[in-house]
């Protein structure tokens, strides 16, 4: 990828689009009477290359008004706009065409779907814009950044319908999960500078920081994670509640990850060379599946009677 101005786009991280497919196979299994015709299919192409033309406008402006900080980064300083002399006025016309041809798609797919896409825009805006600049405060940082999943699950659900919210649970949960995924890549980004003088010049937020700080928040958001998307399961079907402990698996597998040096967690977009946890998010999705469709009444007892005689 040799032109800066497409590789600041990073089309290469479009990739973590796929966090809006959650979102529109539980649509697909909680509404009835979801029929795949080319009309759907269309929905689902145009909502993808939406918001992956917002998820790039975001990340233009987000090195545009990084660079200043990316030098003191140990790889971040080889980005573009670090080494080289960029033309602003060419960097604000291409945002700006991104984000109108990504709202563009969203408005032909559906009014709440543009809406969502929309606010996915907004908080790249407050995420990396003076004088709001979420990123710059601890903890919000990665809550500001985080929610953007839980966006991406609503793009997933209003592709299939535009009638109803999806559970609140797995939205929280969903956003939770984010969380943990962004507090471990602070976490082993932090441990990678090794330097707390050097990472508050990179990041503001690690001024505040510490490891302790970032591991302890990162368990936090996880716990938040697995009791919101375990009541999701319970309410919904209650053998899927067989699949929390590969979850917590998958967990505590990803906080390992953090701790090797130059984490891929640091990147998620390079998580596909770990071949471990593609098997454990593999094994994870075929034990779902297959929950889906496997009654257990005894789980039905347990969970309709307050107390079990025996």
């Amino acid at each position: 990828m040799k032109n800066p101005y497409i590789k600041i786009a990073r089309p290469d991280h479009w990739i973590k689009q796929l966090f809006i497919v959650p979102g529109i196979l539980i649509a697909v299994i909680l509404l009835d009477n979801i029929t795949f015709n080319l009309n759907l299919v269309i929905k689902i192409i145009l909502g993808f290359l939406g918001t992956c033309f917002i998820a790039s406008a975001n990340y233009v402006i987000n090195e545009y008004l990084d660079a200043e900080f990316d030098k003191y980064h140990p790889t971040k300083k080889n980005r573009p706009l670090v080494t080289q002399n960029m033309s602003a006025k060419i960097i604000y016309t291409e945002y700006t065409c991104l984000a109108i041809l990504g709202l563009v798609c969203a408005w032909f797919v559906s009014f709440p779907f543009f809406i969502t896409d929309l606010i996915l825009l907004i908080m790249g805006i407050l995420y990396n814009v003076k004088p709001f600049r979420t990123k710059d405060i601890p903890f919000l940082d990665v809550l500001s950044e985080s929610i953007n999943n839980a966006l991406r699950l609503l793009l997933g659900w209003f592709i299939i319908t535009s009638e109803y919210l999806p559970p609140i649970s797995i939205v929280l949960g969903y956003w939770m999960f984010g969380a943990f995924l962004m507090g471990i890549k602070r976490y082993a980004e932090y441990r990678m500078i090794n330097n707390p003088k050097q990472a508050a010049l990179y990041r503001k937020s690690f001024a505040k920081y510490t490891e302790h700080s970032l591991l302890i928040s990162s368990i936090f958001y996880a716990l938040l994670s697995v009791f919101l998307c375990g009541t999701f399961l319970i309410k919904y079907k209650i053998e899927l509640l067989l699949c929390i402990p590969l979850m917590c698996l998958l967990f505590c597998y990803y906080l390992y990850l953090s701790f090797k040096p130059d984490s891929a967690v640091q990147k998620p977009e390079k998580l596909y060379h770990e071949k471990k946890l593609l098997l454990l998010v593999a094994i994870f999705i075929i034990l779902f599946v297959v929950l889906l469709f496997v009654d257990i009444p005894v789980l039905d007892k347990l969970l309709s009677e307050t107390l079990v005689k025996l």
